[in-house]
């Protein structure tokens, strides 16, 4: 497993969110540098975001969750058409950054 983690449940149906486009940044000299991207699987998550044997060096860094698209693909009107989850990485330690979404709303929290 990669030393950073993702998955989009989509609350308002209960269900995984397919096929949302996530990007990984990095904060670097006050500008934000893309380092992965990637597109959730059938249950929501990227396995693959970061490669097994990276580690992420300490510092601040943004996953977006490009919403508009999934929402669109449903013919449902939402009220972000983007996400974005900043955090920090201080430790070698596993980190999981989960969202919950639904079109008018949505919650993270460090999971495990």
């Amino acid at each position: 497993m990669s030393q950073l983690t993702t998955h989009i449940l989509d609350t308002t149906k209960g269900k995984p969110a397919s096929g949302v486009e996530i990007i990984l940044y990095k904060k670097e000299n006050h500008e934000w540098k893309e380092i992965a991207k990637g597109v959730t699987n059938n249950d929501g998550r990227i396995p693959d975001l970061l490669e097994k044997n990276i580690v992420l060096v300490f510092g601040n860094y943004k996953i977006k969750f490009e919403t508009a698209d999934y929402f669109k693909k449903q013919s449902v009107q939402t009220f972000y058409p983007y996400v974005e989850i900043i955090f920090e990485i201080n430790s070698s330690d596993h980190y999981h950054v989960p969202l919950l979404l639904n079109p008018f709303g949505y919650s993270t929290y460090r999971g495990s």
